[in-house]
């Protein structure tokens, strides 16, 4: 690999500067208020960071950073809220690297581990959770069409015994139907045979047989339509009466309340865009002056002596070593003890607590809303849907009593001319054309019963096959509901899985680091997931929590168990880089960012951040760490030193 560039200007403490970093290790050797920190941010600027602070008098500053033969460019503008960003970056999200790439004394990470705060958020960030929420949702819904399915699957299942039997019963009427009528035609047959001699005598008998014959299946047919209108018409009044009640049972949603709904959410969403938006600058006020303590306590804040109580500026290891730090305030211009704003910045952090906390509050209020808006909506859609088929089935009435209507007119019709057909047939009849005339008459009923039978008995064939084509898929279906509920035990325990593993993960990698570091009188550093009752909206929930614990010894070798409250300033602040070195490692951050950034690591001693950089050296392509001059002299891996970080 080539060695990577950087050109900066006007960020942190610094003017201006340009350094080539070499694959491996890169030390910024160097006193306190050396600009050390100013140039790891600027690494980080160029990767993609926002976590920058400009210099004091400039409004922009600019960094460019060369990296893998190509080159990526960022500008910085001080705006009224912080510093605004544009330009190239390497990283599409830099939040990640955030959190535990780029370790700066005023890492995110870091400092949450050294107050004691609940370290779930931080380590469940990078989890899309509401995803699967989402999908769950989307689960339910399927699972619930598919037991309504097979709920219809088992009614076929049922109904078919029934369809098959009334198969039988007509394919045995047909049956019986046929013996009749070939009775009947054999004894036309006989008495055709009797009468061939008087054939032509009964030419015009046979006309007239014949046409009583078409007028008599037109009017059974009439009949038969009349009948199936009917029951088509008392169906539909019935469905229409069933409509009419549900209709009834509907409670119509007045426009207004929808109104009021819609502008109770609105009011809610605009009220959650305004807490997002003072919880984002409540942020970038905080970011920016962790910043500037940090500079200050380095010296590299613009034209603000460190001084300790005296007044006195005095050498970094004075101010180190005793008194209470004093800085100049960037607001008022007042001298002020550096504590006093950090406890004025703790107050923000708790103020942004609370913000987040009214900021859940308003999304479960918000929630609720939305669930009541879509009920409104659901029964509007029920009550105008019912409505809308009433209409339909009162038009599909209009018109089936109109072809009864009709097909009553023409039975009439029919019925007049079998009168008449059978009252001159009578007149031409004999004794044997009449005994002729009953044998059609049974004949020609007969045959229209066949037909009546046949097409029934086809259309329960139809109806047989598409039930059981119907019951086949059943299997399928039951198939895809289990493996939905299958999927659903699995998203539902998901997230307890994803943060079982995580915590598991980050407890074996801070084992990993203090076998690393090696303090004899810290034996364990774990994180422990807790049920705590939170209050969402207006109803307390449980929620988990990480509880971080230290696992200590004494001096005579017995171990037990600290909360991070009891450790020193400098043991908290050795804990919080073991928990951010073990995300690092849990997140294979090394797989996605070419860079490690390290400071303030003054807590650790020389050999210790010997051993440290040796071992995160092997997984990083550039590891650039900010060191004391004594701390760096004791390195025995190979690496580059940069002692001139700009002016």
């Amino acid at each position: 690999m080539k060695p990577a560039t950087l050109s900066v200007e006007n960020i942190g403490g610094i003017e201006s500067a340009e350094a080539e970093l070499p694959p491996g290790v890169t030390v910024l050797a160097g006193p306190n208020a050396s600009n050390k920190t100013s140039f790891l941010q600027a690494v980080m600027a160029g990767l993609g960071s926002d976590q920058v602070s400009l210099k004091g008098d400039a409004e922009e500053g600019r960094v460019e950073l060369g990296l893998h033969e190509e080159t990526y460019g960022r500008s910085f503008t001080r705006t009224g809220a912080g510093v605004s960003s544009s330009g190239d970056r390497y990283l599409d999200d830099p939040e990640l690297a955030d959190l535990f790439a780029f370790l700066l004394k005023s890492n995110e990470a870091r400092r949450a581990v050294e107050a004691g705060a609940d370290l779930r958020e931080l380590i469940m960030r990078p989890v899309d959770t509401n995803a699967i929420q989402d999908e769950i949702e989307r689960l339910q819904e399927e699972k619930s069409g598919l037991n309504d399915e097979l709920s219809e699957l088992q009614s076929l299942k049922q109904r078919l015994p029934d369809l098959e039997g009334r198969q039988q019963s007509v394919e045995d009427d047909i049956e019986a139907t046929r013996e009749a009528l070939e009775t009947v035609e054999e004894e036309l047959d006989d008495v055709d045979a009797s009468v061939e001699d008087r054939r032509e005598d009964k030419n015009e008998l046979e006309e007239k047989l014949s046409e009583l014959s078409e007028v008599r299946s037109e009017l059974e047919d009439v009949r038969y339509d009349i009948e199936t209108k009917r029951e088509s018409r008392d169906s539909l009044q019935e469905e229409r009466r069933e409509l009419e009640e549900r209709e009834a049972e509907l409670e119509a949603v007045p426009e207004t309340e929808l109104e009021t709904l819609e502008e109770h959410i609105d009011d809610l969403r605009r009220q959650k865009q305004s807490l997002d938006a003072e919880i984002s600058e409540l942020q970038n006020t905080i970011r920016f002056n962790e910043k500037m303590i940090d500079d200050a306590r380095e010296g590299t804040h613009p034209a603000i002596p460190t001084a300790t109580d005296g007044g006195q500026s005095g050498a970094v290891t004075d101010q180190l070593l005793g008194g209470n730090q004093e800085t100049v305030c960037w607001t008022c211009g007042s001298e002020v003890d550096i504590d006093r704003i950090e406890d004025t910045l703790e107050n923000l952090r708790h103020l942004r607590r609370q913000k987040l906390d009214d900021k859940d509050d308003l999304e479960t209020e918000l929630d609720e809303y939305k669930e009541r808006k879509r009920e409104y909506e659901r029964q509007r859609t029920n009550a105008e849907q019912v409505t809308q088929r009433i209409a339909r089935t009162e038009t599909e009435i209009e018109t089936t009593e109109s072809a009864l209507g009709r097909l009553t007119d023409r039975r009439d019709e029919l019925m007049t001319e079998v009168e008449r057909l059978e009252a001159e047939v009578e007149e031409l009849e004999s004794e044997t054309y009449e005994e002729v005339l009953d044998l059609h008459r049974n004949a020609n009923e007969l045959e229209y019963e066949l037909g009546k039978l046949e097409s029934e008995r086809d259309d329960l064939g139809d109806e047989i096959e598409e039930v059981e084509a119907e019951i086949e898929r059943e299997d399928e279906v039951e198939s895809r509901r289990e493996a939905i509920q299958d999927e659903l035990v699995d998203l539902r325990t998901k997230i307890d899985r994803i943060e079982a593993d995580a915590v598991e993960e980050f407890n074996e990698h801070m084992d990993e680091v203090l076998t690393i570091l090696d303090y004899e009188n810290i034996e364990r550093i774990w994180i422990e997931i807790v049920e705590t009752e939170v209050r969402e909206g207006r109803r307390k929930v449980q929620r988990n929590a990480f509880e971080l614990h230290v696992v200590r010894s004494s001096d005579g070798g017995v171990a037990y168990e600290d909360t991070v409250d009891h450790l020193s300033e400098s043991e908290r602040e050795v804990t919080g880089l073991v928990f951010a070195l073990a995300g690092y490692l849990v997140h294979d951050l090394y797989e996605q960012v070419p860079f490690m950034i390290v400071d303030a690591l003054e807590p650790i001693d020389s050999d210790r951040i010997a051993a440290l950089v040796e071992y995160f050296e092997s997984y990083v392509d550039y590891l650039v760490v900010a060191l004391l001059q004594e701390d760096a002299e004791a390195l025995e891996v190979d690496h580059h030193t940069v002692s001139e970080t700009g002016a």
